[in-house]
């Protein structure tokens, strides 16, 4: 076997997971050349919710992060996180959008672009993947772990097969919920190491607290490369320590050649960092422990505290286990989405509402019934008649690829900007996130007048009414679901966080 490759994270996952992606260009920077020169594989540095972040949060532009990561990073790859035809943002855009987005983000520095879907829909990968071909750069296709009746280690070597066959340069194994375990690591690569010839890349959360573990079988059983973060920001929602698997294969066959007293000047930049980021209350040390939940009802991290978050607000902390119990029931009725973003919002969401209305699907967000209509794409499992039919009624659902209903968007995106325009990927800025990207550039005009970071804000209990439930935070629930929806329920969205905030702000866990 040849010595395993390590993606390094604390550019992109590691703090999206534990600091609401909150670290900025500024704190990156004078530890880039540092991080080049240290031999990773690669370094995710963009994408996921990142783009995001830096428009809404820390007034930077994202084009801008990347050219001048790349600018100091001249050795290492830099790699992002890619939702399909979600791209970065919260719904289907069209395949001109998508073909632009990947072809920007390649001349402006991207390498290698991990390419997701929620369902495992190969549909919603397809254009991402021929795109990110055409334009010379490296195509890493993702099947998302997840355990249910339906998702079998031969319905994943499958999976894997298929984005092969569609001409992905490497695979990932996302474990975004930290739910695979060691043997189960071992049997997985194993297989797929028989079935595939691309190169397989593991992906993993310490939430469960068995990653590490996890990691070390599929090192065993031939795995290529292992996503990990600098210690400072590792473990807990984030990834197992960079610095613990260099030091535990050092010396063997899969020995990754890592100098650990360089990597030890690595995390000492960013110690300082993490503390503060703890003073100021955007790091919750919570996040760094071991949630035996995620295992029991294989629920992410991040979805866990969301749901106490929704259930504090609205006086119903007591429904916590009623609610936990509920949410493998919606997501059996929903088909078995893997708990990603969209779908564990939607399934969270879903879950908490069937338990305070007092009676299943009396209430279905948009979200949910677009799930279930198909416009997500096609599930892995079979969704039940009756749910259907009791959410969707005589509306027909969509067989097609979601995407297929989709005129073309950039023309359109790059006219809406033509007044702000400073470069051709602020079009693609708009395409993502309109309202935010042009209250950004309206901002950029005037050279950023206000630019402080925002500060973590404090949970405003609500007024609780005689039913002991508060319809305006139901109401809130079913509108605050940060996932595919339009910027106007966006905005709405936000100013009902401010107002009771049931939903953390979060880029945290938006994978």
């Amino acid at each position: 076997m040849t010595k395993i490759k390590i993606t390094e994270t604390v550019l992109r996952d590691a703090h999206q997971s534990l600091i609401a992606t909150r670290m900025t260009l500024d704190e990156m920077l004078p530890i880039v050349e540092k991080l080049d020169d240290i031999g990773y594989h690669s370094l995710e540095a963009w994408g996921g919710a990142t783009f995001d972040s830096c428009l809404r949060f820390l007034n930077e532009d994202p084009w801008h992060r990347l050219r001048e990561i790349k600018k100091l990073a001249k050795k290492t790859p830099l790699q992002m996180l890619l939702r399909g035809q979600n791209l970065l943002g919260y719904k289907h855009y069209s395949d001109d959008i998508v073909e632009y987005f990947i072809q920007k983000s390649i001349a402006n520095g991207m390498n290698i672009i991990r390419i997701f879907d929620a369902l495992n829909d190969p549909r919603n990968v397809e254009t991402s993947i021929n795109a990110c071909k055409k334009e010379g750069g490296h195509a890493q296709a993702t099947v998302c772990y997840t355990t249910s009746p339906v998702h079998t280690l031969e319905l994943f070597v499958e999976d894997a097969k298929r984005l092969e066959a569609m001409g992905a340069d490497s695979l990932c194994i996302k474990d975004m919920a930290g739910l695979l375990l060691p043997y189960s690591a071992f049997d997985l690569i194993s297989s797929l190491k028989k079935n595939i010839n691309i190169p397989i890349a593991l992906h993993s959360h310490y939430t469960s607290g068995v990653a590490s573990m996890a990691y070390m079988k599929a090192v065993e059983a031939g795995v290529d490369i292992i996503d990990c973060a600098i210690s400072p920001l590792a473990m807990g929602t984030s990834q197992p320590p960079t610095e613990a698997l260099v030091a535990s294969l050092q010396g063997t066959e899969r020995d990754p050649g890592l100098d650990l007293a360089r990597l030890s000047e690595i995390a000492d930049y960013f110690r300082p960092i993490r503390e503060n980021y703890i003073a100021t209350g955007l790091l919750d040390t919570k996040l760094l422990g071991v949630d035996v939940n995620a295992m029991i009802y294989q629920v992410p991290g991040g979805m866990l505290s969301n749901l106490i978050s929704q259930l504090k607000q609205s006086n119903a902390e007591s429904k916590y286990e009623e609610v936990l119990r509920e949410v493998p029931r919606v997501r059996e009725d929903f088909g078995y989405p893997p708990l990603v973003t969209p779908s564990s919002q939607i399934v969270g969401t879903q879950a908490v509402l069937n338990v305070l209305m007092g009676e299943r699907y009396k209430m279905v967000p948009k979200e949910s019934k677009a799930l279930v209509k198909g416009e997500y794409g096609k599930t892995p499992g079979i969704i039940p008649d009756e749910i259907i039919n009791k959410i969707l009624g005589d509306e027909k659902r969509i067989t097609c690829r979601p995407a297929d209903l989709l005129p073309p968007e950039l023309e359109s995106a790059i006219e809406a900007v033509k007044n702000y325009t400073e470069q051709e990927e602020d079009a693609l800025s708009y395409a993502m996130l309109p309202q935010v990207a042009e209250k950004f550039f309206k901002a950029r005009k005037l050279g950023f007048p206000s630019n402080e970071k925002e500060a973590p804000m404090p949970v405003k209990p609500a007024t609780i009414e005689k039913n002991g439930i508060d319809k305006k935070v139901v109401a809130a629930i079913a509108t605050t679901v940060a996932i595919m929806a339009s910027e106007e329920d966006k905005t709405l969205r936000i100013k009902n966080i401010q107002k009771y905030n049931p939903w953390s702000m979060s880029a945290r866990y938006n994978y």
